[in-house]
Formats: structure tokens, C-alpha cells, sequence
């Protein structure tokens, strides 16, 4: 699979390597990932109020989809991020920033004022091309 991540000149760069502004994918089949959140693998929610804990968490999650369905975290084109508090965004920047090194994918956050259980503070999902 050929991802290649594309800066156009007459955009900014993106403070901290976070995500890409745009990702090009040469594929024939993709993956879409639902929104993981802050479940461990007995569906129990954790890291209640820390969102970097939780993060971590649905991170770990993605990646077992992701690694599951023969993709790679550095396969990943586009991801989706919802958080309840914009006072989290550093804190789940810094966990994103652990799991997706090199080029991140291209990225959307969206602050919102909640998530499907109230102890959710971060839901992330993703588009993932397989080969």
C-alpha cells in the first residue's frame, strides 16, 4: 500500500506534528474503523476523567482493529477526534503523537459536549487503506 502524506506549499505547516493536512492512498480496499472509546477488552470504561489514560486506551483499541484486519497504526490515512474539554487537546496530542510516529495521518478534531456514556472524554476513529 503507498501512503504518501502531501503538504501544499500555500498551507501552513501543522504545529507539532500532529496530523497531515492531506494523505494520498494508492488502494483497493479500506478499512473504517468505528469510534473506540475508553473500553478495555471486558467492555469496562477506564481512566475515568483523565484523558490521556483514555486515549491511550481507545488507541490501543484502534490498533487492535487496525493490526487485526492485517493493517499497520502507520497505514492509517485519516482519523476523527472527539473530546468533551479542549482543555484535554494537549494532553491527547501527546499520546496521539506516541502511536503514530513519522508522518501522522490527516486529522479532524472536534470539541463536542458529550460522547455516547458520560465518562467518555475521547472517542477516535478511522480510515484505514489495506493494501
Amino acid at each position: 500500500m503507498k501512503r504518501t502524506t502531501y503538504q501544499p506549499p500555500s498551507v501552513f505547516e501543522p504545529a507539532g506534528n500532529t496530523y497531515s493536512h492531506g494523505v494520498i492512498v494508492e488502494t483497493g480496499r479500506t478499512l473504517y474503523v468505528a469510534g473506540q472509546t475508553a473500553r478495555d477488552k471486558e467492555g469496562t470504561i477506564v481512566c475515568v476523567g483523565d484523558a490521556a489514560g483514555q486515549t491511550r486506551q481507545v488507541l490501543e483499541n484502534l490498533k487492535a482493529v487496525v493490526e487485526g484486519a492485517g493493517g499497520r497504526m502507520e497505514d492509517i490515512a485519516k482519523t476523527t477526534v472527539y473530546i468533551t474539554n479542549v482543555d484535554d487537546r494537549p494532553a491527547v496530542g501527546a499520546v496521539r503523537r506516541e502511536f503514530f510516529k513519522g508522518d501522522p495521518p490527516a486529522n479532524t478534531l472536534l470539541i463536542i459536549s458529550a460522547l455516547a456514556a458520560p465518562e467518555f472524554l475521547v472517542e477516535i476513529e478511522a480510515i484505514v487503506p489495506l493494501d
